[in-house]
This record gives C-alpha cells, structure tokens and sequence, in this order.
C-alpha cells in the first residue's frame, strides 16, 4: 500500500501510542486478583480512551472485541469512533485493553494492554465475525508457512517447523488456548510428538511468544478471537513473521450474520491480507508479570510500566520501562 507522505505516521507515533496502553494496564492492575472482570476491563477501557483522545491523528477505530461488547452494557472503546485530536494524518486503530482477562481477575502472569495504529483503510475488519483460526510463527519459519498448513494435519505442519528449524519435532512448543474446542487439535500435536503450552486466555500474548525468538515457543496453532487475529497480524507483520488466518464462525448465528456480510469463511489469509500497509506501529504494555513484559509495579503515588513498541517499516523494537507519577 503507498502511502503519501502528508499521511505517513510519523516516527514517534508508538511513543504516544504506548501512553494508551500504559494507562490502561495501570488501571486494571489496581484490580488485579479481585475476581471483577467487568470493573477491571470498564477501568482499563476508560483509562485507554482517554489517552487515545490526546493522540494526534485523525484517527477511528475499527473493530472492538467482541465479548467486551456483550458483557458491558457501555463502553468507552466503540467501533466507527474517532480517535485523537483529528489534526493528525488519517488512521485505522484497534486496541485490547486488556488481554487475558481471566489470568488478570485471578492474579496470574499474562495479562497484557494492546493497542496497533496503521494508514486509513490498510485494516481489513471482519465485522462481525467473532472468531478466527491461526496459525503464527516467526521469522525463521516466516518462508516455508503456505496456505496448506491451515487445512494440514497439524503433525504435518508441525514437521515443516522442525525441518525449518532443523530440530526435532519433540523439540518443538505449540500455543492453544485451553477450549474445548481444541481437544483434537492438542491430541494431534501431542501424537505429533511435540509439546503443548496450554493458555486459559491471552490470544495475542500468545501470538507474540510465537514471532519472537527465544521465548520457548515456536508456533501458534487453534481457534482465536477475529479482532484480537488483526491485533496479531499487526504484531507479526512487524517482526517480519508470518501468520495464516480464516474465518472460523463457532455457530449457526455467527455464520449467517458473516454471510450477510459478505464475509467469505474459505480464504485464507496472510499478514498482508489482513493489514496491507507497513505503516504499522504496535504496543504492549504488562500488566501482570510475562516472559516478555513486566506487569505493573504499584507504590503509593508512582506505577512503574513495561512496555513493547513494534515499528514495521524498520523493524525496530523498543522495550521501555517507565515511572509515572499517579494524580487522583
């Protein structure tokens, strides 16, 4: 996708961007291990779109995740509404205020803020389509992924990674979210021979453990939330991984509400399907403690955040870690 210069994202664009994420993990830290998901997820939305006003961009969002929508019966966060201040270039945003909401109401490590900002019109946005089936890994294997891995037995697929990696299957770790259904997908990855790392929540954390090396975890495979699928493949574009993706309707409503949509829930498609401009710049922020990132750090009037920034153009990656002084 080309770009004109007068709308290109500017290089500090994630550096303001992070501010939204930062501002909502320190808002559902505070909730952290109190069992309230809705309050936490009410919190870190409210704190998020206050940050996302100050952003300077002529920004909208594109698609919300679907199961804050049915569980909250308002929100802060809307699909179609502008975002920033609007003397900014033109912009598509998505955000996950909070991913892994379970592990957070319980107090476990692996809740993460999310947020991705790219050129107007370079998100593709299934509305309303709710779920998704992915497969993720990163820059190593990047080249050898095709489109017959998403219809492939996954022992198949999982030798194509051990062959890319030269390793052994059995050497090989496999993300799943723990759903039901995903049980004969994690028969066939442990009949494979390889290892599964099980997950209650945490789409996108566990997108991320996949392009990035050194984390212990070489392939996403399973059934996923759509809008936190475009989050990823923001996220995977930007490490120079790669990810397949299609359409994946969990029932009868879903899959006529698709249809009605225009929706096809054959294609398979890539990162550049999904996000087709390198104009990308994705963060994170921890919220409770990861192997990528640290959750906040709480003491009286200052919370300390660790937070991820992901520019596609230069593949650069910045960790931060940064003190703030809380008002209020």
């Amino acid at each position: 996708m080309d770009v004109p210069l007068s709308q290109k994202l500017g290089p500090n664009t994630g550096l303001d961007l992070v501010r939204a994420t930062e501002a909502a993990a320190i808002a559902a830290a505070r909730l952290m291990g109190r069992g309230e998901i809705a309050a936490a997820d009410q919190a870190a939305t409210t704190a998020m779109a206050a940050a996302l006003a100050n952003l300077e961009l002529d920004g909208r969002l594109v698609m919300v995740e679907e199961v804050r929508v049915r569980e909250m019966t308002t929100t802060a966060l809307s699909e179609g509404m502008r975002i920033g201040t609007g003397n900014g270039p033109p912009a598509d945003l998505i955000v996950d205020p909070i991913d892994g909401r379970r592990q957070l109401a319980q107090g476990k490590a692996g809740a993460v803020s999310f947020a991705a900002v790219t050129n107007r019109g370079a998100l593709w946005a299934p509305h309303p389509a709710a779920y998704m089936e992915k497969i993720i890994v990163g820059p190593q294997v990047a080249p050898y992924l095709v489109p017959e891995c998403l219809d492939a037995p996954a022992g198949w697929t999982l030798a194509l990674v051990a062959r890319a990696t030269r390793r052994s299957v059995r050497d090989l770790v496999v993300f799943v979210l723990d759903r039901p259904r995903h049980s004969h997908l994690i028969e066939e990855i442990r009949a494979a021979g390889a290892r599964v790392m099980l997950a209650d929540d945490g789409d996108i954390y566990g997108a991320l453990l996949a392009a990035i090396a050194g984390t212990n975890v070489d392939i996403l495979m399973g059934i996923g939330g759509a809008p936190e699928g475009v989050l990823a493949a923001c996220a995977v574009k930007s490490l120079g991984g790669a990810m397949l993706a299609r359409l994946a309707p969990q029932n009868e409503a879903e899959h006529e509400a698709i249809t009605r949509a225009g929706l096809d829930t054959k294609r398979i498609l890539t990162c550049d399907d999904i996000v087709s401009s390198n104009q990308i710049f994705f963060v994170a922020t921890g919220i409770t403690d990861s192997v990528l990132l640290r959750g906040v750090r709480l003491a009286g009037d200052r919370a300390e955040t660790n937070s991820l920034i992901l520019r596609c153009e230069t593949r650069t990656r910045r960790i931060i870690f940064a003190e703030h002084l809380l008002t209020g």
